[in-house]
C-alpha cells in the first residue's frame, strides 16, 4: 500500500469541488408542498385542527396503530406520552444515557425520577443492562430508537412483560424503521416522535403520538389540546370529563396547520425516499466494510429490519485498532479531506453527566428534583455507566440519493484517513470520547 500524505498535514484533498446541493438536501420540497402549504395560508388555516386530523388519520393507517395525535413538536409529544400512562410522583422510568435530552427530561415535570441504563455497540439500549435498573418503583421503560437502530424489542418487551413495566418508544430518529418485520412505534403501549425539519420524516416543527389504547389517547387529548378536551374525544376516560376544554397540563400542543398539511404531502412519498436512502447508506458502508477501526451501526436487512431514512447516520469507533488514535483527531482528518465538514466525534453527551440530572431543583423545594420524591437516590455512580461514557461514535454523510460516484468519493476519504492513520498520532491529544449538547455548535 503507498502511503498518502493526508490533507490535514498539507496532503491533496480526496474531494476538491462541492457536491451537487440535491446529494444532501432534505427533505424534498416540491410544488405539491408549496400548494399545500399556500391553501393554509391563503385560508387563514393555521389554528384549526381539519387538516390535522385528516393527516392523523393518513398517519395511523400507515403507522398501523388504532390512534395517531399530533402535537406541536416531539417534545410535546413525548411528554404527553408521559401523562398518558400515568407517570407520577415516586415512579421511576428507564432510558439510556446516551440520546437527545427531550427523551426523558420531562419526567421530572411529573415528580418522577429518570434512571439510566447503558448502551451496546449499536448505541443502542443494552438488554443485559436493563434488568438491573428495575426497582419496585420502576413504572416505565422509554425505549429509544437512537441513530434509527432498531433496539432489540424482544428481549426488551420480555422484560417489560416479565416486571409487568408500560413501555414508551421514542421513534423520533426512525420513523417508518422496521423490526423483524414489525414497524417502529407499534411495539410499546405508546410511541412518540419528533417531525422536526431536520429529521428523516421532516415537516416543519411537528411531533405525533401513536398508540392502539383508547385510554392512552384520550389522556394525550385531554393533556395539550384544550379545543378537543370534550365529548366529541374523551368518551371513555370518565375520570376526565369533569376537566373538560382545559389542557390538564397546562399546556397549549396542538400542531400548526401548516405543518401537518406538509406532512400529508411527506407521507405519500416518505417510504420511497426512505428505500433510496437506505440504498445510498449501505452502499456507503460496504465500500467501508473491514477496515480497521470502525463498524457500521447498521442492521440486517434480510431479517425484515431496516433503519427508515437513516438519520443522523453514526458509525462506531474502535480506537484500539489504529494505534489508540482519538476518535476527534480522526474526524478532524475526515474533515480536511472534503469540502463542507461531514464527520463529527461523539453524537450526543451521555445525559447522567449533566447538572440537570443531578442537582436541579424544578420545584423550588431544597432538592434535587431527580431525588425529590423518591425512596432512594437513583444518581448513578459513574462506572455504572462506564461503557456507555467510552463507547465512541463518529457521523458520516447522510446521502439522499443513490449517486455512486459521490458515495464513493466520501468513502474514499475515510478509507485514506484508516490507511495513513500513523501519520496522525503524533500530535493527537484529546482523548475523550467527543459529543455535544443539543444548541452547541461541532466547533465549542
Amino acid at each position: 500500500m503507498i502511503m498518502e500524505k493526508l490533507a490535514l498535514l498539507g496532503g491533496t484533498p480526496v474531494l476538491k469541488n462541492y457536491p451537487p446541493k440535491e446529494l444532501f438536501a432534505w427533505p424534498i420540497i416540491t410544488e405539491e408542498d408549496e400548494a399545500a402549504a399556500l391553501e393554509v395560508i391563503r385560508n387563514n388555516k393555521f389554528s384549526g385542527t381539519d387538516i390535522t386530523e385528516k393527516f392523523q388519520n393518513e398517519f395511523a393507517e400507515w403507522q398501523g396503530t388504532e390512534y395517531a395525535l399530533a402535537f406541536c413538536n416531539g417534545t410535546a409529544a413525548l411528554t404527553a406520552s408521559m401523562f398518558a400512562i400515568g407517570l407520577g410522583m415516586g415512579d421511576e422510568i428507564i432510558c439510556t444515557t446516551k440520546t437527545y435530552w427531550a427523551s426523558i427530561t420531562q419526567a421530572a415535570n411529573f415528580g418522577a425520577s429518570a434512571v439510566f441504563c447503558n448502551i451496546d455497540e449499536n448505541m443502542s439500549m443494552d438488554p443485559d443492562d436493563l434488568e438491573r435498573c428495575i426497582t419496585p418503583k420502576t413504572k416505565a421503560i422509554m425505549v429509544v430508537h437512537y441513530f434509527a437502530y432498531p433496539c432489540d424489542m424482544d428481549r426488551i418487551m420480555a422484560i417489560a412483560k416479565k416486571h409487568n413495566l408500560l413501555v414508551i418508544e421514542d421513534v423520533s430518529h426512525a420513523q417508518g424503521g422496521m423490526y423483524k418485520g414489525k414497524k417502529l412505534g407499534t411495539f410499546g403501549d405508546v410511541a412518540a416522535m419528533s417531525m422536526m425539519s431536520s429529521k428523516s420524516f421532516a415537516a416543519g416543527e411537528l411531533g405525533i403520538l401513536v398508540t392502539n389504547t383508547r385510554k392512552y389517547y384520550e389522556r394525550a387529548i385531554a393533556f395539550a389540546h384544550y379545543e378537543r378536551n370534550d365529548s366529541r374525544y374523551i368518551k371513555e376516560c370518565e375520570e376526565l370529563k369533569p376537566y373538560s376544554r382545559i389542557a390538564l397540563g397546562g399546556l397549549k400542543g396542538r400542531a400548526n396547520q401548516l405543518c401537518t398539511a406538509m406532512a400529508r404531502v411527506q407521507l405519500k412519498y416518505y417510504d420511497e425516499r426512505c428505500a433510496e436512502i437506505r440504498k445510498a447508506m449501505n452502499y456507503f458502508w460496504d465500500l467501508l466494510e473491514g477496515l480497521p477501526g470502525i463498524r457500521a451501526i447498521r442492521v440486517d436487512e434480510s431479517t425484515g429490519s431496516n433503519m427508515a431514512g437513516w438519520y443522523c447516520p453514526h458509525g462506531l469507533y474502535l480506537p484500539e485498532e489504529l494505534g489508540g488514535l482519538s476518535v476527534k483527531r480522526f474526524c478532524e482528518a475526515v474533515r480536511a479531506e472534503v469540502l463542507g465538514g461531514i464527520c463529527w466525534d461523539g453524537g450526543n453527551h451521555c445525559l447522567h453527566t449533566h447538572e440537570f440530572f443531578k442537582t436541579f431543583d424544578l420545584f423550588n423545594i431544597g432538592k434535587p428534583t431527580r431525588i425529590a420524591f423518591a425512596d432512594r437516590d437513583v444518581r448513578e455512580d459513574d462506572k455504572e455507566l462506564e461503557r456507555s461514557a467510552n463507547l465512541c461514535c463518529f457521523s458520516v454523510p447522510w446521502f439522499k440519493h443513490f449517486e455512486k460516484e459521490w458515495i464513493e468519493l466520501y468513502a474514499k476519504a475515510y478509507r485514506k484517513v484508516i490507511e495513513n492513520y500513523e501519520q496522525l498520532l503524533e500530535q493527537d491529544s484529546d482523548k475523550s470520547q467527543g459529543g455535544r449538547w443539543y444548541g452547541q455548535s461541532n466547533e465549542e
